[in-house]
Parts: structure tokens; sequence; C-alpha cells
């Protein structure tokens, strides 16, 4: 079974859209390096816009832009205080997904670096198959 979430697009009746489709629109969100870094510095505490901007290195329209988005897909929150704007995560599985995925990237790398070293210790590495080799696994 397909699960489908309601997707209201231009005002119109909600459209069904299968959930693997709201996932690759959610993955589509987080794939910008400065939506990367704001949300890793809100997983570490609240931050006001003028906190992030040395922290991200961009101009500040840049960073409204993509507080923006961040905003319209529901990943952070904004209140107003006095003339500065913080910033929250709207939900805390945001900071886990943000684990999670150094977890991952920590072992592919981790795999990648042990193949480079055996590549340049001129190792065939338990997977390699080099061309003309019969009976290479």
């Amino acid at each position: 079974m397909v699960r489908r979430g309601s997707v209201v697009r231009n005002g119109a009746a909600p459209v069904s859209t299968p959930l693997y489709r709201l996932k690759a629109e959610f993955f589509k969100t987080l794939g910008h390096p400065v939506r990367i870094r704001v949300l890793e510095l809100l997983s570490e505490r609240d931050h006001a816009v003028s906190e992030m901007l040395p922290e991200v290195g961009v101009e500040a329209a840049h960073l409204s832009q993509q507080l923006a988005v961040l905003r319209r897909a529901g990943l952070v929150t904004a209140r107003r205080e006095g003339s500065a704007v913080h910033y929250t995560l709207a939900d805390p599985g945001v900071a886990e997904l943000l684990r999670v995925a150094r977890t991952i990237l920590t072992g592919v790398l981790a795999g990648q670096a042990e193949l480079l070293a055996d590549l340049r210790s001129g190792g065939d590495g338990p997977h390699e198959v080099r061309p003309g080799r019969r009976g290479a696994p």
C-alpha cells in the first residue's frame, strides 16, 4: 500500500501525493549547504539571524532566502524579539536526522579512506576485480 499525503497547490483542492514524492521534496529542501548549516546551528540552540550570519558566511539577503525556504517547508519557526528575529527547529527530529546523516557519512568516508589506502599500497583489496583475472569475486 502506498501512503499518500495531501498537498494543496495554488489554492486548489488537495492533491493526493505518494509518500515517496513528499520525501523527495523534503530531501530537496535539505539539499543546500547553507540550509544544512542553519539546521546544524539550530540543532544546538535557537539563534537570531544576526548570530547565524558569521557562522554561515553568506550575505544577509542570501541567508534570509534560505531561512524562508526552511520556514515554508515547516522545518524552522521564527519569532520576533524587538528588532531581532530568532529561529528555532520546528521539530527535534530534524536534529536527529542530521546526526544520523553524520553517522552515515562517517562510515562512507571511512570506507573510502580504506579503499584509497589500499589503492596507494598497491593492494588488490577484498572486492577489487582487475580486468583479465579469472575467478575473482
